[in-house]
C-alpha cells in the first residue's frame, strides 16, 4: 500500500544550512499511523487532525535560526532523520484512538483537543513530586519530536486537553498553550490588589495584561518599544504603556535604562510596581524590571534568551528584598484548568479581545497551508504577533 502523505512545514538540515538559511519549507510528509501490533506504545497514543496551529515565539526563533539548534539537531541525530516538522500550539479533531488511550482517558474520534507541548516522562524526580512542567526528560513538540505544522499529528493521550468548541472559539482554542504561559506567570505571585508592570508586550506580554487584570491586579502598565504592540496593549486593557526609546545610549548593551526605570517607578507612585513581569528576555529588559520593582516586590522572569546575562547592581536585589521567580511552560494541568476558566468566562472579555485584537477579528492573521510560502509568510509575521496556520 502507498504511504499516505500530508502537507507539513519543516526544517530539513540536509538542504537548509542552519547559519545560511531562514524560514520553513512546505513538504509532503508521511501521515503518522497508530499500529499497536508493531508498536505497543501506540495503545496510549492518538492521531489528531490539526485544524489550527499557532505560530509561537519559539517558532520565530527557529525560523530566524536564533534558537533551538542544539535540541533539534540532537533529536534528529537520535532519530537518524534530517527533517523536523515544526509547531507545538494547536487545536484539532481526534481521528483515531489507541486502545488504552480510549479506556484510560475516554477519548473517542471527533473529540476536539488542544495539547500540552511538553511530553513528560512521568517517572523522574520532578514528575513524581508534581513538578511535571520541569520534567528532566521532557521532549518539546515541534523541536524534540515532530510537531503540529502538519495535517496530522500523533500524540500521547496523557498530554491532550479536551476543548469545548461551543465555549471557546476554535481559533482562540489553538492558543491555549501560549495563553497558559501568561496564566502560569500571573499565578506565580498573588496579584490580588497589586500593581503590575509588564516589560515586553509581545504575544505573551499582551496575554499577561488581560490575565493580570482578571486575577485582581489594580493597575497594569506595559513597557514596549513597538508602536503596534503599544496600541494593542492599550486595547487589551493596559492602564498605560511606557514606550521604550531604543535609540537612547547606555554604558553597556545589558545596562538598565535609567530614564525608563524612573518613568516606571513614577508611574507607580514613585515606589515602583509590586510585581515586575519580564516577558522580553533581553538582558537590558531584565535589569529594567529588577531596578523598577518596588522594595520587597516580585520579579517574574519569563523572557528567554540563550547565553550569559549580567545582573546590574546585584547587591540591590538582596538589599531591596526582591523575590525573583523563573517561569517555564505551564503547570500540568493546574494551569490548563485556570486557562479554561478564564477563556470560557465571557464576562471578563478575554476571549473576545484575543479574537478581535490579537487575531485581528478576521482572516488576515490566518494562513491556509495551501497558500503558504516563506516569502509571503514573512509579511504575516511582521504584521501579527500570533499568526495561525489553518489545515
Amino acid at each position: 500500500m502507498a504511504t499516505e502523505m500530508m502537507k507539513s512545514l519543516v526544517f530539513d538540515k540536509s538542504s537548509m544550512v542552519w547559519d545560511k538559511s531562514r524560514g520553513f519549507i512546505k513538504r509532503d510528509m508521511p501521515v503518522p499511523v497508530l499500529d499497536e501490533s508493531s508498536d505497543p506504545g501506540d495503545a496510549e497514543n492518538v492521531l489528531v487532525k490539526v485544524i489550527y496551529a499557532g505560530f509561537c515565539g519559539s517558532d520565530r526563533g527557529i525560523w530566524n535560526r536564533t534558537a533551538f539548534k542544539g535540541m533539534i539537531f540532537d533529536s534528529l541525530k537520535r532519530e537518524r532523520n534530517s527533517t523536523r516538522i515544526i509547531g507545538h500550539e494547536m487545536v484539532g479533531e481526534i481521528v483515531k484512538v489507541g486502545s488504552r488511550a480510549r479506556a484510560r482517558f475516554g477519548y473517542t474520534p471527533k473529540d476536539i483537543v488542544s495539547t500540552e507541548s511538553h511530553i513528560i516522562c512521568g517517572t523522574c524526580y520532578q514528575c513524581r513530586i508534581g513538578q511535571t512542567h520541569i520534567c528532566s526528560q521532557d521532549v518539546i513538540i515541534g523541536i524534540g519530536r515532530d510537531g503540529c505544522f502538519a495535517e496530522y499529528i500523533k500524540l500521547p493521550a496523557n498530554v491532550l486537553w479536551p476543548t469545548n468548541p461551543r465555549k471557546i472559539k476554535m481559533k482562540v482554542a489553538a492558543l491555549q498553550e501560549p495563553f497558559g504561559n501568561a496564566v502560569h506567570a500571573c499565578t506565580t505571585a498573588d496579584l490580588r490588589g497589586k500593581t503590575v508592570a509588564v516589560f515586553g508586550c509581545g504575544t505573551i506580554g499582551l496575554f499577561v495584561i488581560m490575565v493580570a487584570r482578571a486575577l485582581g491586579a489594580t493597575r497594569v502598565i506595559g513597557i514596549e518599544p513597538n508602536p503596534n504592540n503599544v496600541k494593542m496593549a492599550l486595547e487589551l486593557g493596559a492602564d498605560d504603556v511606557i514606550p521604550v526609546d531604543l535609540s537612547r545610549s547606555a554604558p553597556h548593551a545589558w545596562s538598565a535604562d535609567k530614564e525608563l526605570v524612573q518613568d516606571v517607578r513614577d508611574a507607580f507612585g514613585g515606589i515602583g510596581p509590586d510585581v515586575a513581569m519580564e516577558m522580553a528576555g533581553f538582558n537590558s529588559s531584565v535589569n529594567n524590571a529588577i531596578q523598577s520593582a518596588r522594595r520587597g516586590g516580585d520579579v517574574i522572569l519569563f523572557g528567554l534568551k540563550q547565553g550569559n546575562f549580567h545582573i546590574q547592581a546585584f547587591d540591590r536585589v538582596i538589599v531591596n528584598g526582591l523575590t525573583l521567580h523563573s517561569v517555564i511552560g505551564r503547570r500540568i494541568f493546574e494551569t490548563w484548568y485556570i486557562t479554561r476558566n478564564l477563556l470560557e468566562d465571557r464576562t471578563n472579555g478575554i476571549q473576545d479581545r484575543i479574537a478581535d485584537v490579537i487575531l485581528g477579528g478576521g482572516e488576515d492573521a490566518v494562513v491556509h497551508i495551501d497558500e503558504f510560502s516563506p516569502e509571503s509568510f514573512e509579511d504575516t509575521l511582521a504584521a501579527w504577533p500570533k499568526p495561525l496556520i489553518q489545515f
